[in-house]
């Protein structure tokens, strides 16, 4: 009998790499397991999960919105608002039965692009938020944003010469899809110097770089607000980010799940790509992606997400669609999810002044736990960190002694790495090492949330950690 071995699968999944749930989180869930014995010798009591944008999950307890889990109560069990009257508000009874009429059972399988009611509500959503049409035809509803970045990444590449530009440091989400599709990734690097702005010469200049080593670019991605930085683009870059890409014969792969997540409203504005595009008129080829697992709603569990496609021809799309029929169709209570995601409570509706105190109170603690986390941060002796102005993460840089690089190397670990598992093994917080996500040659980040709570105490471990760290591997 033949034995199942790694060497005999795909070699290409050898290959993936996906450092947010690497080795870090292995030993943390090791480390909460431990906890539960009575003498378990660590010398903290709790694991805090500081390496993923997990707003919900224990630890971190982001409250669910209370109008998106009453619609999906109503929803998986439609007699509960007869069973329980004067309990659900008016509104959401008027959607959940409104949802039912057009779905029918969520246990039965929807339309492979996704119900046609929800598209429509999605393209009113986008229509709403970029005073431009969208054509419910040209979305698809998806199982997370992720599920939608795998699907178009694989219908881009087509052997190993195939390119697709990704930032640096950039989610692992890409290079991870690339390696599992056999696609090459072509690094281009945001200028932290600059709070981690996007150089469109340093675009230009891994364009030529890729194109001399014989890899034809396909596509650009841009995160926006990013992942890990947080940088927001302003909308002079994504103007000449599009107009890059219709001199390069790129399609624009737009990352926009952090979009609800600004922490100041009042200086920084988010602008879709799908509205420079239509403002400026151009050609370019543009898919733009969105998910119910950030912003307030911060479903990651009930994987919906959705992607808009503008200026793609109608024989791509029937290709989108066919690829989109081999999975069935999407996860129907994330199809929900998305729903209430871009048809909240209006104001004057019953359930508005609910959904508006428990959405200002979240933005408000992201907002504040983001200030005092850079602020506190940036005093600490071979640290700066630039101050997010969205998404859900800071990225610092650590500066590392020459003693603390060779103990990383004597142990097989990047500096970072060992940085990293040095402060979960000694404070139970959980973060993700820089080379997780890339970074230049040299330098050394670390990745963390700002979705934590009890931020004095969590920052007051990390700063307690790095000043022994640094005492202990100082380089006399």
């Amino acid at each position: 009998m033949r034995i199942l071995t790694p060497a005999s699968l795909n070699p290409a999944i050898r290959n993936v790499q996906y450092a947010v749930r690497g080795e870090l989180a292995i030993r943390a869930e090791a480390h909460r397991e431990r906890l539960k014995e009575e003498n378990h010798g660590l010398p903290f009591d709790k694991v805090i999960s500081s390496n993923i944008g997990n707003p919900q999950q224990k630890g971190l307890d982001q409250q669910p919105l209370t109008f998106v889990r009453q619609v999906a109560a109503l929803t998986e069990w439609p007699p509960l608002a007869d069973l329980a009257p004067g309990v659900f508000p008016p509104d959401v009874v008027a959607r959940a039965k409104e949802l039912i009429r057009e779905i029918g059972s969520i246990g039965a399988y929807s339309h492979s692009q996704g119900v046609p009611f929800i598209r429509k509500n999605v393209a009113n959503f986008i229509q709403e938020r970029d005073g431009y049409p969208a054509d419910p035809a040209h979305i698809f509803l998806t199982a997370g944003a992720s599920a939608g970045v795998s699907l178009l990444i694989s219908m881009l590449i087509t052997g190993p010469n195939s390119g697709i530009l990704i930032p640096i440091p950039q989610y692992p989400l890409y290079t991870a899809t690339l390696a599992q599709y056999n696609g090459t990734p072509i690094p281009y690097y945001l200028d932290e110097a600059s709070d981690w702005s996007t150089s469109v010469e340093s675009i230009e200049v891994a364009l030529k770089e890729a194109i001399a080593k014989g890899i034809e670019p396909k596509a650009l991605v841009i995160i926006n607000p990013g992942n890990p930085t947080g940088a927001l683009l302003e909308e002079s870059t994504q103007e000449r980010l599009v107009k890059l890409c219709e001199d390069h014969s790129l399609v624009l792969l737009a990352d926009e799940v952090y979009q609800a997540n600004i922490h100041n409203r009042a200086t920084h504005q988010f602008i879709s790509f799908k509205k420079v595009v239509s403002k400026m008129q151009s050609p370019v080829p543009l898919v733009s992606f969105h998910s119910t697992s950030k912003g307030v709603t911060g479903e990651c569990g009930r994987r919906g997400g959705y992607f808009e496609c503008t200026n793609i021809s109608e024989p791509v799309l029937a290709l989108v669609y066919k690829m989109m029929s081999v999975g069935l169709c999407p996860v129907v209570s994330g199809q929900i999810g998305v729903d209430t995601m871009v048809r909240p409570p209006k104001p004057g509706e019953p359930s508005y002044e609910l959904w508006k105190k428990e959405t200002d109170a979240t933005h408000a603690a992201l907002a504040s736990r983001t200030r005092i986390m850079a602020e506190r941060l940036n005093k600490l002796p071979g640290v700066s960190c630039v101050n997010s102005p969205g998404a859900l993460y800071l990225y610092p840089q650590i500066r590392l002694s020459k003693k603390a690089i060779e103990a990383a190397k004597s142990r097989g670990k990047e500096p970072d790495a060992f940085y990293a598992l040095e402060l979960l093994d000694r404070t139970g917080i959980c973060v993700v090492p820089g080379s997780g996500f890339g970074q230049k040659e040299g330098e050394w980040h670390y990745r963390l949330t700002c979705l934590c709570p009890g931020v004095e105490e969590y920052v007051n471990k990390l700063e307690r950690f790095h000043r022994e760290f640094v005492s202990e591997y100082n380089s006399s």
